[in-house]
């Protein structure tokens, strides 16, 4: 037996045990490249995903919601170090995963392209997107690859608070004045379709789902989370006495789920192509904050190699 042979039959071995695959464990090309894809795509959400709720910060109403939202969001810059990490040990550098995406050849979440015009927007990151996105990631803490897993764990429990932030911003909103109500409610308006984008195309249309599911890196499929979701939000919804801009939507008793509206997939896909609403501007900030810290990563470097050379 060749020792790819070997490699392969330790693989298989591992999957079907629920076993974690590690860095050093023989792993076919696709499924690497699938890690690598998948793992530096949410890496870069986090990290975009800063740029709309930073932006809040010094709008932010009290001192108080200041000071979350600050360390909301550098949760979400520790997110991304995670990550980056987790997909350097597939043999990717963090300087190759950043070239990649600031040429458009690495994507991010499409939610992220979305405007926040008011500080009801970030009540809805944090209920609605970073709702969805527990949905996606608890399955990711199965995963097969043992670093991205583990990664996942810590990730989902400082999900979780954010979530429960952004609901509180929700329930104040929605017990306040009329106009606070009203601004709540154009919230939601505008980012339960996103949402509910954020899960990706039906099954059908993915080119990546299948396979993932085999090789144990996803769980659940797209369409199945996104049920999940909209039969964890809407009773959230009616509690905040706000309604889910769907007029297909209703509760399937046979089913014992919600049903709910199709959503404006060419909408999707623009965005997803860089023909979003903030696609341009976020992708130029982020360049600019990378290119702006070229000095500190040299000096860095450089200490490193003086630290190095001393020791030596």
């Amino acid at each position: 037996m060749t020792d790819r042979h070997r490699g392969e039959a330790r693989f298989e071995a591992l999957l079907a045990a629920e076993e974690k695959v590690e860095p050093p464990d023989w792993m076919p090309d696709g499924y690497r490249k699938t890690l690598i894809r998948q793992i530096a795509q949410h890496a870069h959400s986090e990290v975009i995903g800063m740029q709309p709720e930073a932006n809040w910060i010094s709008r932010a109403p009290t001192l108080k919601r200041k000071a979350i939202l600050m360390a909301k969001v550098q949760d979400e810059a520790g997110h991304g170090l995670y990550l980056y990490s987790a997909a350097e040990t597939l043999g990717i550098t963090r300087d190759e995963m950043m070239r990649l995406l600031h040429e458009g050849k690495h994507k991010y979440s499409s939610i992220f392209n979305y405007p926040t015009l008011s500080w009801a927007d970030i009540g809805c990151i944090g209920w609605l997107v970073d709702g969805a996105a527990i949905t996606n990631q608890v399955m990711l803490t199965r995963c097969s690859y043992g670093p991205y897993a583990r990664g996942m764990v810590r990730i989902c429990k400082e999900e979780s608070f954010h979530q429960r932030q952004g609901f509180e911003i929700m329930a104040t909103l929605s017990r306040g004045t009329p106009a606070q109500r009203q601004m709540a409610q154009d919230g939601l308006d505008r980012w339960w379709w996103p949402s509910l984008m954020m899960f990706g195309p039906h099954d059908s249309a993915s080119t990546h789902s299948r396979q993932s599911m085999e090789w144990k890196i996803k769980r659940v499929s797209n369409d199945d989370l996104r049920q999940q979701f909209v039969d964890m939000t809407v009773p959230q919804a009616e509690y905040l006495g706000l309604a889910i801009p769907d007029p297909d939507l209703r509760w399937n008793a046979e089913r014992g789920h919600y049903d709910f509206g199709e959503i404006d997939w060419d909408e999707f896909w623009a965005v997803v192509k860089g023909n979003g609403p903030m696609n341009r501007e976020r992708i130029a900030h982020k360049r600019a904050a990378w290119e702006d810290g070229a000095w500190v990563r040299e000096a860095a470097a450089a200490y490193a190699a003086r630290r190095r050379d001393a020791v030596a």
